[in-house]
């Protein structure tokens, strides 16, 4: 690496920090945490299981946040010494390079997590997947596409919990639902919404013709506090049914499974993977309010857009992605045109790079 590009790289890494420094406002980030450290020693502060909770998940992202930038701060540091010493011994080129280079890995995943400042980015995820039409076809890309997503939350060790599963007739799934827990896990994963693309030489094709499915997904934060989204019960329809399985005892013989509707809005929403009636039904009311807000934030935002005189494309039918296998191999995203020519690569989970192109995209249209 030569003496300019060193320089170059310095100069940007500083001018990075400095920004980052006024962005996260460390000044308040530590009166924050000053604040809510006093909460947790009041007296009665465990006496409200789930309020004491928020707090603590609130505090402990607080800290997380000022540890990350204390941490990228103090390697500049360490950079800076390294390269004047380096001046003096040229041995020591090699070792700055590689920390150049790590460096430039590690400022940029916490730019990444300093985008994440929007309300729910901090909360568990619902994430479904609903076929297109196309039959079997588009059944089997729903299923590849859930593949992926369990892969990348085993990357990003998201712990990951099903909530609903309708496996089609022959092959793939009509429908599934998961509940992936993790810090951050909407702010990632909501760059999913929307409908994804496959183009493929179809196994199911005996004339070995190229075709073209659709999934679409969905994705919204889990919601705990009820304060968040007015949900009146009258206007909820409640059915219950048998669990549906694989046979055997994976049969529920019990109206276990339930199905709500929510007649304003037309929202269905149905749980099956707990024993329990009871169990379900809680998810299944989580997962509805979890909607609830989905159309809220989508409404504010659709209102920003209209105030700011420009479109965004947010919208849960866009096609998002494509996932081409044939004539070529390229996966490429349509919001931020970033693109990776290595489709087997990306549905073994690699999508954070799509991922984080739209976080940087999403902020700098904000």
């Amino acid at each position: 690496m030569e003496r300019y590009e060193i320089n170059k790289y310095l100069t940007g890494f500083k001018e990075k920090v400095s920004e980052l420094e006024e962005s996260i406002n460390v000044t308040d980030l530590n009166e924050k945490i000053r604040l809510l450290s006093e909460k947790t020693n009041e007296e009665g502060f465990w006496n409200d299981q789930n309020n004491s909770k928020k707090i603590f998940d609130e505090l402990n992202g607080y800290k997380e946040k000022l540890k990350g930038f204390n941490d990228i701060k103090s390697k500049l540091d360490d950079l800076v010494v390294l390269d004047e010493m380096a001046l003096e011994d040229s041995s020591l080129d090699s070792e700055l390079e590689e920390s150049i280079l790590n460096y430039n890995n590690e400022l940029e995943e916490f730019e990444i997590s300093v985008l994440l400042n929007d309300e729910y980015d901090d909360s568990n995820c619902f994430l479904e997947l609903h076929p297109g039409a196309g039959g079997t076809e588009s059944m089997d890309w729903a299923e590849m596409l859930y593949r992926m997503y369990l892969r990348f939350c085993q990357k990003m060790n998201f712990k990951v919990e099903l909530v609903d599963y309708l496996a089609g007739e022959e092959a793939g799934i009509k429908s599934v639902t998961i509940l992936i827990k993790g810090h951050n896990a909407y702010g990632y994963l909501k760059s999913e919404r929307g409908v994804h693309r496959l183009v493929r030489i179809s196994p199911f094709d005996s004339n070995k013709r190229r075709h073209t499915s659709f999934c679409s997904c969905d994705v919204t934060p889990e919601i705990t506090q009820d304060k968040n989204v007015d949900l009146n019960l009258d206007d909820v329809k409640i059915d219950v049914y048998h669990s549906s399985g694989a046979g055997g005892q994976s049969v529920n013989t019990t109206d276990s499974a339930v199905r709500l509707t929510h007649k304003p809005t037309g929202i269905v929403v149905t749980c099956q993977n707990e024993r329990s009636q009871l169990k379900n039904k809680e998810v299944a009311f989580s997962i509805l309010k979890s909607k609830l807000l989905q159309l809220k934030i989508k409404a504010q935002e659709e209102e920003l857009n209209k105030l700011k005189g420009e479109h965004m494309n947010i919208d849960f039918g866009s096609q998002i992605r494509s996932y081409v296998f044939h004539p070529y191999s390229l996966v490429k995203d349509h919001r931020t045109n970033y693109e990776i020519a290595n489709t087997n690569l990306v549905m073994d989970g690699y999508i954070k790079p799509f991922i984080d192109a739209y976080l940087k995209y999403s902020k700098k249209m904000s």
